[in-house]
């Protein structure tokens, strides 16, 4: 069976089958043979195509992978691990942000110490002055998922009141060209910090508030699938979110 997944990422990048053949220094009947008869290259090859055409290497040989391979290249994702969101240095998330040149992503209930640094609300307004694109998820608060979350931390309207402060601290890049903020009514087993392909993911634990839990820092891997976990969660949320109003 052809492998139209490679013929199409060819196509798409405006690489010939010869350019491939050099860069990746292979015959350019064995690029042929991958292509019109399905064939999968050795694993270095794989990476090799992969890496050059900037796809992923499970997306262009699904059925090569193994489990192993998968389990190993996505354990290579995870860049560090803290035992509390406190814990995690205050210039981590900063750096986040400033490393992003293409999306930034923010996935919370309210993500109150975030607005309140009035210093990353500056670089988000800047970052999406500079072309990238920056969206934030904060809960509807007014739906009952945000109500059940307040009264597992044991703050109860609480929950919704640091929302609505929240809103009013983004106020000042609201409206702004490439910022965009929706409300959802998801119950959220994590938040998520984007910044391109690295992830800060807080973890969420029954009773206790978001600060006082994990995060783990993980950043994009050829062949790992863990990042790629997170951001299809992050858009399908996103997807069923309402905009705010400017």
């Amino acid at each position: 069976m052809a492998n139209e997944r490679l013929r199409a990422a060819l196509l798409e990048r405006g690489v010939s089958i010869s350019e491939l053949a050099t860069a990746i220094q292979v015959d350019p009947k064995t690029v042929e043979r991958w292509i019109t008869k399905g064939r999968a290259p050795y694993r270095k090859h794989r990476y090799a195509v992969a890496a050059h055409l900037g796809m992923d290497e499970g997306y262009l040989w699904p059925e090569a992978l193994t489990r192993e391979q998968v389990a190993s290249a996505s354990e290579s994702e995870i860049v560090t691990v803290y035992p509390h969101r406190w814990a995690v240095p205050r210039d981590a998330w900063g750096r986040l942000f400033a490393s992003a040149t293409q999306e930034i992503g923010v996935l919370v209930y309210s993500g109150l110490f975030l607005a309140d640094d009035a210093g990353i609300v500056r670089m988000l307004g800047e970052k999406a002055a500079t072309g990238v694109r920056v969206r934030i998820l904060l809960g509807d608060p007014d739906s009952p998922e945000v109500a059940q979350r307040g009264a597992d931390e044991g703050i109860d309207d609480g929950m919704a009141a640091k929302i609505r402060n929240v809103l009013v601290l983004y106020r000042p890049i609201r409206g702004l060209d490439g910022v965009e903020i929706r409300l959802h009514r998801t119950v959220l087993y994590n938040s998520i910090y984007r910044g391109d392909d690295q992830l800060l993911v807080n973890t969420h634990v029954y009773g206790v508030p978001a600060g006082n839990a994990p995060v783990l820092h993980l950043r994009k891997v050829l062949g790992g699938d863990m990042v790629a976990t997170y951001v299809d969660s992050f858009e399908r949320v996103w997807e069923q979110a309402t905009p705010v109003e400017s």
